[in-house]
């Protein structure tokens, strides 16, 4: 939906992995070859591998709604449950002994390499920022680069100006109701 530029580091992950559906429209790129490919989601994934994508995609999707001050848009299983599953391996630069987090295993699925993004998003201080758009037809992952960091739409242009012709039109049946 939005064409904003993705989000810093680990993050942009987060936000490709959550903008494989678009809600409007119910296109779904995990149902791809192309989409799935993107994410580094393996060819021969069954049905329960995919099943598995798509809760981990609609669980970080209620926590970056979430992070926007927006209710859940459905029941799914909490993202710490979700990436309790994920190992991780402290790694440390030999050059100047910095940490880092990644995934234990090689190819990294994608759980283990979405927990790797949030623990860095953790340390960087930008995992809040990460957030859902509150348009109930929308919830695309965006950045939040707003100076107060108070975004609560993926585009301004498009779901904000709708959000805010909505409530214009509302106030002007109000108005004309108690007239």
């Amino acid at each position: 939906m939005s064409e904003r530029t993705p989000a810093p580091g680990g993050l942009a992950l987060i936000q490709s992995l959550v903008n494989t559906l678009d809600i409007e429209t119910g296109a779904d790129a995990l149902d791809t070859p192309e989409g799935r490919a993107r994410l580094d989601v393996p060819e021969n994934s069954d049905n329960e591998d995919m099943a598995a994508v798509r809760e981990l995609r609609e669980s970080l999707r209620v926590t970056l709604l979430a992070h926007a001050g927006h209710p859940p848009h459905r029941t799914v299983t909490p993202l710490g449950e979700l990436l309790a599953e994920a190992p991780l391996l402290v790694a440390i630069s030999g050059e100047d002994g910095s940490a880092t987090l990644r995934p234990a295993a090689d190819p990294a699925p994608l759980a283990a390499r979405v927990a790797a993004a949030v623990a860095q998003a953790l340390t960087e201080g930008t995992w809040q920022r990460l957030k859902a758009c509150e348009a109930p037809d929308c919830h695309w992952a965006y950045y939040d680069r707003s100076p107060a960091g108070r975004g609560r739409w993926c585009s301004m242009q498009v779901c904000g100006a709708r959000a805010k012709m909505r409530r214009y039109r509302a106030k002007q049946t109000d108005e004309s109701t108690v007239k």
